[in-house]
């Protein structure tokens, strides 16, 4: 895999990228709601920061083939729930939008489900608020931008086993195989970590198995050619090492973000 791993701002950078280059792009900007970055003040005004994700989402546009997939991740708060369909709206509604959104996905942290026999089962993690307006927030958006609204996909590629295997044969669409569509609710949980500070030292990361799902799901495998212009502690870069791509660029403002990301790849083992 070719690693390309950038310091600096996106809206510097990414103008010297090759237009039309990338197959995929998979990001996590910072969310306006006062995250504590350690470079990065997120606490801008509205409509500030939207003018903002305008500007640099132009540019991953630029950088895009035309048959591209741009996944975006962006959650809220429970007392700000409006700030990711306001993003999507900046990016895909108006006179001459950027993007069309395909499709959306739910990327569940936590959830609980009940068995047609048994007992509750809870499983995953989410940040717990004390409360009595708001219940705990278990999700995120996953939006999949595109320039068209018309790239296929690889559905079967990020799917799951059938429960009942006699589905298989019954419906032809399957076409023998025993992997079907998982849909737009994608239940991915953190990893369990000792220290925050060894093992996840940032304040808003997802988790690789989240991008190797947008890698496979896309469809282009190996030949793979991803961005991501907010790389953080490396998420992405691993996911990509992982699913063995041809190529990987990552921006990122932070210099000591940077530097653990290169170090988290450099210790990566997917053998």
């Amino acid at each position: 895999m070719k690693l390309e791993l950038l310091n600096g701002d996106c809206l510097k950078v990414l103008p010297t990228l090759d237009e039309t280059f990338f197959d995929l792009v998979v990001t996590s900007p910072p969310y306006n709601l006062g995250i504590n970055y350690s470079t990065f003040i997120d606490t801008a005004p509205r409509e500030e920061f939207l003018a903002w994700c305008k500007a640099w989402a132009a540019e991953v546009k630029r950088v895009m083939k035309d048959d591209a997939s741009f996944f975006l991740n962006i959650g809220a708060a429970p007392s700000n729930p409006l700030l990711p369909h306001q993003l999507l709206l900046a990016l895909t509604d108006g006179s001459d939008p950027l993007f069309v959104l395909q499709n959306t996905f739910h990327w569940v942290k936590s959830i609980t489900v009940t068995p047609t026999s048994g007992e509750p089962i809870s499983a995953g993690h989410f940040k717990p608020i004390n409360s009595n307006r708001y219940v705990n927030d278990c999700h995120e958006y996953l939006f999949q931008l595109t320039k068209n609204g018309d790239v296929p996909l690889d559905r079967r590629a990020a799917g799951v086993p059938y429960v009942y295997k006699s589905n298989i044969a019954r419906w032809g669409h399957t076409e023998g195989e025993d992997l079907r569509c998982r849909g737009n609710t994608w239940f991915i949980p953190y990893e369990t970590i000792q220290s925050r500070k060894g093992e996840r030292p940032h304040p808003a990361t997802f988790p690789v198995a989240l991008v190797e799902q947008c890698i496979k799901i896309h469809g282009k495998a190996q030949s793979t050619r991803l961005l991501d212009p907010f790389l953080g502690i490396g998420s992405s870069a691993l996911a990509a090492k992982s699913q063995k791509i041809s190529h990987f660029t990552g921006v990122e403002l932070d210099a000591d973000y940077l530097e653990v990301a290169a170090d988290f790849i450099r210790q990566a083992d997917f053998s």
